[in-house]
């Protein structure tokens, strides 16, 4: 063999062609393998292209989207703007990630030929249980859009009332404002009967102290919200049952049994017999006739080292030029959009598409560049050594055979080696998560800004009396709280209520309202409670709910929470509650100096350290369990009104690292009007720019009443965003220096 092809050019050429085939075969898969058929590079392109926020911004906004929500979310009874609105509590960002995760790794096993159809799933478990959190944030917001104004006509009154109610059950915002009239004991008790006609009579019981207590205050928005969700309770539940019923109550099939029908599943089909085929047959006799070829045409060329070398480095060469080529060729067919999303589509679905594809094939086309590059580095250091070898004698080293055939081998393995491994190391892992976000796990935590919820644990949807937030704790997780402060209790005896309430921010109408009915319907209750000011106005058991919490941080492991205790039990029995919830293999302990910076998001997610207690009183003795103004500062949070709010220093000074930003009205318990105020995106901005410069410090919590009225995760947002841009200024300043 070795004669003929001294012999023959032709032969020479032949064992040429098949080298450079070879080596591009080799290339090309390495570049397929490394991205079509690699879930973390789809993971990235969509993190790259901001597609899952985009979802939420820009497609399921759209009018021509509208109707798709709706169906999809089972015809709520709520409007679709309320759906749109409110999608992330339906459908939180995290559960939306989870979803696509799930159809990458089903659509990468059906290209690489594991599964024998194309079937794409998802779990609406999460969705369902969110439905009813959905209604309960409608009926809050449309209550919050009316305007208080007095009716003192009690008749006329009490028809009003009985008409919102209807509306609200019938999806319809309300209109003609709000009336809030002063009603006597007996009033209030005759217009909750009118209420409770719409609710179930099994859910009776439970609500008439709610409503009565409501109503004697004149809070009739909080009595509507108590009324609403219940009233319509069996339509929500319908929902969730149509969005199960045809999947066996656990999962709803999107596509099954894909095959080459139209252009979109003709093509996945195309590149699963492709893909089979490379891994099958294609691959590995391209590797055996590249190296052979590589071999033959070593031990064919003349005797000097030299001679050898230089037409081992132009076919090296040969085969990074073809697989240059060959990527061009497929940029041309294939353009930056393989897939046209038909017509009927929304605009905006389409242009996310168009992005996501282009982004995607820019990385492919970076990835076989690298591929090619190493092939051409390699092909240039072979003929750039033979080249010297031959032509200078003056730099001339010794070079015998076995150095030269060493030489040549190191190099065209390497290249191999290279070509093969190096795409996956240009795409590399996934971006990572941090908190929702890929932008935020450099942040330390006392530089990164999250939501709280003031009173998380005083829900409309846990029936408080006075709620502060409505969707339940798990709710407000799922809609981006990630800051939760929880009063802690042992339930009062009727002895104690009195003094509990004369010191609680309630006014004072619904304290003496309180005072009567609590005796009345409220007994003592053994054990450690959640309760804001007085247990029998609404309370949850402690255990239990840090349960809860465990398990959404379990579910959620890119994502750190943080909890302020008003703590009315003792450091021991906080301890005992966090150990009986499971918690300790989730507990930080913050360093003992209060004045050192605090690690950054990423490296908590990566300790598995994740949840954060602080205690208004309390410091220890448990290492987790620290007093947050020793670590913390805050500004005023007894505020009547917006204009009132300031950046004065309250507990905690003037010169700690964690901020907490108490933005919530408290004129006698919490307010929707005030929050749907005080919570737009830009007051929030306005209110934390402004206290961090007189502080100096950045605002890490922005405590807010019913935190899904307005837009302070929005907030958040624009915050952190602003300090990963400083951050990076601030480290390309150093670097020039």
């Amino acid at each position: 063999m070795e004669t003929l092809l001294r012999r023959s050019p032709w032969a020479r050429t032949l064992v040429r062609a098949v080298a450079v085939l070879g080596l591009t075969i080799l290339a090309a898969a390495a570049v397929v393998r490394s991205t079509v058929l690699d879930p973390d590079f789809y993971s990235d392109v969509l993190e790259k292209d901001r597609a899952y926020q985009r979802v939420y911004d820009e497609v399921l906004v759209g009018p021509q989207t509208a109707p798709v929500v709706r169906d999809l979310l089972g015809r709520l009874p709520v409007p679709v703007s309320a759906v749109t609105a409110n999608i992330k509590l339906v459908i939180p960002p995290e559960t939306l990630r989870a979803m696509g995760d799930q159809q990458i790794h089903v659509l990468v096993g059906y290209l690489e030929g594991d599964r024998d159809k194309l079937r794409l799933t998802i779990d609406l478990e999460p969705l369902v249980a969110n439905i009813s959190r959905l209604g309960q944030i409608y009926f809050a917001d449309a209550i919050a859009s009316l305007q208080q104004r007095p009716e003192p006509d009690y008749t006329r009154f009490s028809q009003r009332v009985s008409t919102l109610a209807r509306q609200l059950m019938a999806g319809e915002i309300p209109t003609g404002g709000l009336p809030s009239p002063t009603l006597s004991h007996g009033q209030a008790v005759a217009v909750t009967e009118v209420l409770l006609r719409l609710v179930p009579a099994s859910q009776k019981p439970t609500l008439r102290p709610v409503v009565t207590a409501a109503l004697d205050d004149g809070d009739v928005a909080s009595a509507l919200a108590a009324v609403a969700p219940v009233a319509v309770a069996d339509r929500l539940t319908a929902a969730g049952t149509e969005l199960t019923r045809s999947a066996g109550g656990q999962t709803w099939v999107i596509t099954t049994g894909l095959a080459p029908a139209d252009d979109l599943r003709k093509q996945a089909h195309q590149v699963r017999t492709a893909t089979r085929l490379f891994h099958q047959a294609v691959e590995p006799t391209a590797a055996v006739l590249a190296v052979a070829a590589l071999i033959l045409l070593w031990s064919a060329a003349p005797q000097p080292p030299a001679h050898r070398l230089i037409p081992l480095g132009w076919t090296l060469t040969a085969a990074a030029t073809t697989t240059v080529l060959l990527m061009a060729w497929v940029k041309l067919t294939v353009g930056s959009t393989p897939y046209r999303p038909p017509a009927s589509w929304p605009p905006s679905a389409a242009h996310l598409v168009d992005d996501l594809q282009t982004t995607a094939v820019d990385r492919l086309l970076a990835t076989a560049g690298a591929a090619a590059l190493i092939l051409l580095a390699a092909g240039a250091l072979l003929v750039t050594v033979g080249w010297v070898w031959q032509t200078r004698p003056t730099a001339r080293i010794p070079l015998t055979p076995r150095h030269g055939l060493a030489l040549a081998a190191a190099v065209s393995a390497s290249a191999l080696v290279g070509t093969t491994v190096a795409p996956a190391t240009m795409t590399g892992p996934a971006l990572r998560i941090c908190q929702g976000s890929s932008r935020w796990c450099d942040l330390r935590y006392d530089e990164l800004a999250q939501l709280a919820a003031h009173n998380a644990m005083a829900t409309t949807a846990n029936r408080f009396i006075s709620p502060t937030q409505d969707p339940d704790i798990v709710g407000q997780l799922n809609a981006g709280v990630r800051v939760l402060l929880l009063d802690t209790h042992h339930w009062e005896r009727p002895a104690q209520i009195t003094d509990r309430i004369a010191t609680s921010d309630y006014s004072p109408a619904l304290r003496r309202q309180l005072t009567r009915t609590l005796k009345r319907v409220s007994p003592y209750r053994p054990g450690l409670w959640l309760c804001h000011s007085v247990c029998g106005a609404g309370a949850l058991e402690l255990v239990p709910t840090l349960r809860q919490i465990g398990d959404w941080l379990h579910r959620h492991p890119t994502e750190i929470m943080t909890l302020i205790l008003q703590d009315a039990i003792s450091p021991q029995e906080t301890r005992r509650a966090f150990e009986e919830a499971g918690l300790a293999d989730l507990l930080y302990k913050p360093d003992p100096d209060p004045d050192r910076p605090w690690p950054r998001i990423g490296d908590m997610i990566d300790s598995g350290k994740r949840l954060v207690v602080f205690a208004q009183r309390a410091d220890g003795p448990a290492p987790w369990y620290r007093n947050f103004y020793r670590y913390g500062m805050e500004t005023p949070f007894a505020v009547r009104t917006p204009a009132e709010m300031t950046c004065s220093p309250q507990r905690g000074g003037m010169d700690k690292r964690l901020f907490l930003l108490n933005h919530f009205i408290t004129d006698g318990g919490a307010r929707r009007l005030y929050a749907g105020t005080v919570n737009s995106r830009l007051t929030v901005l306005k209110r934390a720019r402004t206290c961090e410069r007189l502080r100096g410090r950045p605002v890490n919590f922005i405590a807010v009443d019913y935190a899904t009225l307005g837009d302070a995760r929005g907030a958040v947002a624009t915050l952190n965003a602003e300090r990963v841009r400083a951050a990076d200024t601030a480290s390309h300043l150093r670097a020039g220096t």
